[in-house]
């Protein structure tokens, strides 16, 4: 099933993340991280790409397993900034060959070692967009950033950019995360001023480790509010209570969202079960686990 369909529906959905490993010795330990990540019943699981200009040679692998395995939609990262046209294509075929309907693109982290872009590479997310169109049947996702991109000259600019994304042949969007819903709702707004009317996913990240959150505020400047502030200042130095109070967080999150309307949620679980397990077992009655209608991939 394509993931542009499961969005149309009126159910709230809620979807996790994986992240493959970087040394294929760690493979085994990532399909039993898919199990049980799969206990829960997500809407669909995402599965990276790599992290930081990197590239992951596991991502079809562990895309294959969330899907044909454990039965759980599986969508697949594909970002230009650490893949060459050729290797696009190469991925582009696996996931064919193993029914995988489903991706994220991405421009991804430019490698810091790295020159970017090289002939031979596509630029921009639009154009991976187009290209993924052009190559098959697949539903395409895009990323898109409620604060602004990090590298954009304005807010409007970032929108207009976004617009750019959806024109090309995007048909949802994932928020990357933040952590004051009144900004995704501003930029709600803004979306629909600018005309951009696919289904938009919130991203929620639960923080459960100071370390969690210093790499945070270094990489995108998320603004963190001042009752966040204050969770991470009380409980810095129990990382029980802190992380007990960052699930709390992004549950109180997730429940004054599917309040106002926003129906899709996708959560950056750090490939850890248990904290998924938390906050579904939080949302249990507003996501009815065992009640809702699972959609088969």
């Amino acid at each position: 099933m394509k993931i542009s369909e499961l969005l149309q529906t009126k159910e709230v959905t809620i979807s996790c993340e994986l992240f493959p490993p970087k040394k294929g010795s760690e493979l085994k330990k990532a399909h039993e991280i898919v199990k049980e990540m799969a206990k829960v019943k997500p809407s669909f699981m995402s599965v990276t790409y790599g992290a930081s200009g990197g590239i992951s040679e596991h991502t079809v692998d562990l895309a294959n397993e969330v899907q044909n395995v454990n039965g759980v939609l599986a969508l697949a990262h594909l970002t230009c900034a650490s893949s060459s046209r050729d290797k696009i294509q190469e991925v582009l075929k696996e996931l064919e060959e193993h029914q995988i309907e489903n991706i994220l693109a991405l421009r991804g982290d430019i490698p810091e070692t790295l020159e970017f872009p090289l002939p031979d590479q596509y630029h921009h997310a639009s154009e991976l967009i187009e290209e993924i169109r052009n190559f098959g049947d697949f539903c395409i996702g895009g990323a898109c950033y409620p604060e602004g991109h990090p590298e954009a000259e304005s807010i409007e600019m970032d929108i207009d950019n976004l617009k750019r994304k959806v024109d090309a042949g995007c048909e949802f969007l994932t928020t990357q995360m933040f952590f004051d819903n009144n900004i995704l709702y501003n930029f709600l707004y803004r979306a629909l001023k600018k005309r951009i009317e696919v289904p938009i996913i919130a991203g929620i990240m639960p923080v459960t480790n100071v370390n969690q959150i210093k790499r945070i505020t270094s990489l995108s400047g998320t603004i963190l509010p001042q009752r966040f502030r204050a969770i991470v200042e009380r409980f810095a130095d129990y990382p029980a209570a802190l992380k007990q109070a960052g699930i709390a967080y992004a549950t109180e999150q997730i429940i004054d969202l599917v309040a106002n309307g926003v129906n899709h949620v996708h959560i950056y679980t750090m490939n850890k079960p248990d904290v998924a397990g938390a906050i579904f077992q939080n949302l249990s009655e507003i996501y009815k686990l065992p009640e809702q209608k699972r959609t088969q991939p």
